[in-house]
């Protein structure tokens, strides 16, 4: 009778693969919890708070270079004794600042789903936890970066399970962890470590990739607003910045009317 062959790095390499695949469901979660939850939070409490007062001092500041720029092609058609046609003066800085107008929709569309998510029911503080432990649970378990050969069915299943932590929904997440079966196993052998090895070194890639992604999440637009949120004294200073800056081109808008008129003889 053959005797069973054990190779001792099996066992560690199995252990330490189970580490990872731990260790990366955690940074997912974080991952996902900076994106569908925090950051929305962080945003609608800034939208809230100083999200009127800085689409009014953009929408000045759009206003009053609009006007500038009308100035200078008035004074252009003078300058080679042309007709003043207005019309066709709109329609040249219709073209040119359709980015800014553009971007002045993007802060109102920012500002109804700030007031759609603050109008929202939010789960108890135990459902909130629940959420987030089915969710980790999915997430090692279905995830297409810690399993890259799920099928097609098990994705569209994890595509369900993100969609219901974005939108709170408990219930679907609980039957989808329901379903959910054990983890893959391997078989003691040097095929097997062979695998492990390479998934090892796979989910030590991933592992930097997702602490890069959540870095970069914490430097940029909407978390880089939590600190003012949560110093009322930073918060008081830009808003007096917003107000100082709305009541800048305020006065440029009247100034640059002005000429205008002037230019036009009215």
């Amino acid at each position: 009778m053959e005797e069973l062959i054990v190779f001792p790095e099996y066992e560690n390499l199995k252990a330490e693969v189970e580490r990872l695949r731990t260790e990366l469901s955690m940074l997912m979660l974080e991952y996902d919890e900076l994106r569908f939850v925090i950051c929305k939070n962080i945003e609608t409490e800034y939208m809230l708070k100083l999200g009127s007062l800085e689409y009014r001092a953009y929408e000045a500041q759009c206003t009053a270079l609009r006007l500038k720029r009308e100035i200078e092609l008035i004074q252009a058609r003078k300058n080679r004794q042309e007709k003043i046609d207005l019309e066709n003066i709109a329609g040249i800085l219709d073209w040119e600042f359709a980015e800014y107008v553009e971007n002045l929709n993007k802060q109102i569309d920012k500002m109804n789903q700030a007031l759609d998510r603050s109008q929202s029911e939010q789960l108890p503080e135990d459902e909130s936890q629940e959420l987030k432990r089915l969710y980790r649970k999915i997430v090692k378990a279905l995830h297409p970066d810690i399993h890259p050969d799920i099928s097609p069915e098990q994705l569209e299943l994890f595509h369900h399970a993100v969609e219901a932590y974005k939108n709170g929904d408990l219930e679907t997440l609980r039957i989808i962890s329901a379903m959910l079966g054990d983890d893959i196993s391997y078989m003691n052998n040097e095929d097997s470590i062979s695998r492990l090895r390479k998934e090892k070194a796979r989910l030590e890639e991933m592992i930097r990739s997702v602490r890069d992604s959540i870095a970069k999440i914490k430097q940029d637009y909407p978390y880089t607003m939590k600190e003012i949120l949560e110093d009322e004294d930073k918060l008081a200073q830009r808003k007096a910045e917003l107000e100082e800056i709305l009541q800048h081109y305020t006065e440029c808008i009247k100034i640059y009317e002005d000429k205008i008129k002037e230019m036009l003889g009215e």
